[in-house]
């Protein structure tokens, strides 16, 4: 069974490419377009993933934002599975706190069901929102308390997901269906195999938690670049071999849009960073377009969150996109690119990921 988990989490390589690529899709929603046309970018850059090479397709749950449509990462990836048939298929992530373990639980098992043999479970331990959403979304106001139970209903999560709470303990007769349990109920042919856990973090703590674990890391470099190498060599560190695992398997989240000219590509992550100064100073909204971007007013604040921000997004040209992950890659020691492409136009998200294909020789369809 170890050696079936580590195959399905470890990824293989493609074209010239020094890692396996993935990606990461926020479902973002540029002004003028709906949540619909976002979702049917989500379907079209998943099949080009797949047709590509790329190794997983994940989607991350966020709340309360009007430019990003991916507040049910279940409902995405159900409709995903039913429009793909080899790419894996994951959360990146689902934010636990918010969830009771057990309806986790029976989504990805629901999912596994769907499309087995092909679905991640990662798991964060931040809201994915804002403090006032997060407690509409768990129903309490002590929010420290869900991030400090983390541990714990990790654990929980992980006996549902297995069916395997010990004689005694108050959920021993809950089951997680689908799961597990069909396989030993009379006449049952269910399989027995469940999705793989990740631990996805920003900082050092799920890494150090995914080490001692024995479980696979993805760490969030898109949005918290300085924190990377220090939580990769912590995740490294604390490793101990599991059932899972025999040795590390970290991937990073990393901005990347690659344009058919550089001009262009720095009109685009300029909205994007946009977008992101709104959201930081408590006005979310829709992805501008590149125009509004270019017509905007930034004030000397804002220009230098700007320039710190698309300093770690990686764009310009496809051999330039290249060669910026070929560094990341090196600097990091990164096991696998997830690559996330931020743009107002899903047209020009879809492009991208072609053209870092194209510059990777990744295999084309036939």
């Amino acid at each position: 069974m170890a050696a079936d988990a580590a195959e399905e989490i470890r990824g293989t390589a493609h074209g010239t490419a020094p890692v396996p690529l993935s990606v990461l899709d926020l479902v973002t929603v540029g002004a003028g377009r709906t949540a619909t046309d976002a979702l049917r970018t989500s379907v079209d850059i998943a099949r080009l993933g797949e047709a590509r090479g790329f190794h997983r397709y994940w989607v991350a749950e966020h709340h309360s934002m009007p430019g990003v449509a991916s507040s049910s990462p279940a409902v995405i990836l159900a409709h995903l599975a039913a429009h793909t048939d080899r790419i894996r298929l994951g959360s990146g992530g689902v934010m636990l706190p918010n969830h009771a373990p057990l309806v986790i639980a029976e989504q990805f098992g629901t999912l596994e069901a769907m499309a087995p043999g092909r679905v991640d479970l990662g798991l964060g331990r931040a809201p994915g929102t804002d403090g006032a959403t997060a407690a509409a979304l768990r129903r309490t106001d002590r929010l420290n308390e869900g991030a400090d139970d983390f541990p714990q209903q990790l654990a929980e999560l992980i006996r549902f997901l297995d069916d395997d709470f010990p004689d005694g303990h108050p959920y021993r007769r809950i089951h997680a269906v689908p799961g597990p349990v069909q396989a030993t109920s009379p006449g049952g042919v269910q399989s027995a195999h469940r999705p793989p856990v990740w631990l996805l973090g920003s900082s050092g703590f799920s890494a150090r938690l995914a080490g001692t674990l024995g479980l696979p890391f993805a760490f969030a470099h898109h949005f918290s670049a300085q924190n990377t190498v220090p939580a990769l060599d912590l995740y490294r560190e604390s490793f101990r071999p599991s059932a899972v695992l025999d040795a590390p398997y970290a991937l990073i989240g990393v901005s990347a849009l690659a344009t058919d000219d550089e001009k262009e590509a720095r009109r685009q992550v300029l909205a994007a960073a946009l977008n992101m100064v709104r959201l930081r100073t408590g006005r979310p909204g829709l992805v501008p377009t590149p125009e509004e971007a270019e017509a905007y007013d930034f004030s000397p604040m804002e220009e230098e969150f700007v320039a710190s921000w698309n300093s770690n997004v990686i764009h310009g040209t496809p051999d330039e996109v290249r060669s910026g992950l070929d560094d990341l890659q090196k600097r990091t020691g990164a096991d696998e690119l997830m690559l996330t492409a931020n743009a107002h136009g899903g047209d020009v998200r879809l492009r991208s990921y072609e053209l870092i294909a194209d510059a990777y020789g990744l295999p084309t369809p036939a």
